[in-house]
């Protein structure tokens, strides 16, 4: 009980400490207005402008969430260890196991907080649409419901930072938040002209299951960036976090396609009875277990499926939430393992 009671306060604790950042409030604003942006951006394809929009819309929230795990993750963990304040915590009977995934629950917490809010962003524009004539009317709803949110927030995050000294970036993103998803909830069951209409005109399932891998993914990113920052000092910790999410979106082209060749050249040549030489053997095992360590977030990218109008099969996600949370649990116990042995004195 006790033990819980450590790894809630942690947790607590570190989830004000993340929201509070300034990088955070930066990446929030920058993100969502690039989401608003593009909706004009996406005007111009002449014919799939709405799956454009999907396509830019999720991919900024996935980069958005990326930036947001490398910087966030590596100043909770390496700060207090370059500040010695962590000596602090683990110098009273806090076991290292809980510090560390106290962190870790904090910054996941912060993040989901942060992409939720672009994540109602998103879902707002998309009910909007892509206006692709001048004659295609104004989502009134949105427009008035949506800004009328952010303006709110933006005001309740000024007035009680004046007046209570509370700062801003954490009571706007925790004021907004629910105020979007208020916006959201109301634009489901009004037209464009504020005429009622059914929800499940403008409810878009498939884009949030398409939003919900990838918060996952971020999460397996954030384990990681975690884990880096146990042993590595900030700038190492960014580029190794930045590092291994191009190359976990790449793993595919860079891995899976050699692979799936070698695999046609040992078919061949056991069909032929010939034999295989041991460069070969030892290559094709080489990339079979760099392509099982990678992580490939590829896999929690289902805006290809949303775009080319494919459904999600139920099969294809219950196959990758396993998948994401095996990456968290081996990411989260090489942080705990790193950390233990971990002079912070």
């Amino acid at each position: 009980m006790a033990t819980l009671e450590q790894l809630l306060a942690i947790a607590r604790n570190t989830f004000f400490e993340s929201i509070r950042q300034p990088v955070l409030l930066v990446v929030l604003l920058v993100a969502g207005l690039l989401v608003i942006l593009s909706n004009p951006f996406s005007a111009y394809t002449l014919e799939d402008d709405q799956r454009m929009f999907v396509d830019i819309g999720l991919s900024t929230i996935f980069i958005g969430g990326a930036i947001l795990a490398a910087f966030v993750a590596t100043n909770v963990l390496t700060r207090e260890i370059d500040n010695r304040t962590v000596l602090t915590v683990v110098s009273k009977p806090v076991p290292r196991p809980v510090f560390v995934l106290g962190k870790y629950l904090g910054v996941a917490g912060a993040q989901l907080a942060v992409l939720l809010f672009l994540t109602l962003l998103f879902m707002l524009v998309e009910i909007h649409g892509v206006r692709q004539t001048v004659t295609a009317p104004w989502h009134l709803p949105v427009i008035l419901l949506g800004s009328g949110a952010v303006i709110l927030g933006v005001a309740a995050g000024i007035w009680c930072n004046f007046f209570y000294g509370w700062v801003f970036s954490s009571t706007f993103v925790v004021l907004t938040t629910p105020l979007l998803l208020l916006a959201y909830g109301l634009c489901l069951i009004l037209g464009p002209d504020f005429t009622p209409q059914p929800p499940a005109k403008a409810f878009e399932g498939q884009l949030w299951l398409a939003a919900a891998t990838l918060l996952l993914g971020e999460f397996v990113l954030t384990a990681i960036a975690l884990a880096a920052s146990t042993r590595l000092g900030q700038v190492l910790t960014l580029v190794t976090t930045i590092g291994m999410f191009v190359l976990g979106l790449l793993s595919d082209w860079l891995l899976g396609r050699r692979i799936g060749r070698l695999d046609e050249m040992i078919a061949g040549l056991q069909e032929a009875g010939a034999s295989i030489d041991a460069g070969v053997l030892a290559e094709y095992w080489s990339l079979k277990a760099a392509y099982a360590i990678v992580p490939n977030f590829q896999v929690f990218w289902l805006a290809d499926a949303i775009t080319q109008e494919a459904t999600i099969p139920t099969s294809y996600v219950t196959a990758a939430v396993p998948y994401g949370l095996s990456l968290i649990v081996l990411a989260l116990a090489i942080a705990i393992v790193l950390f233990q042995r971990r002079e912070v004195g």
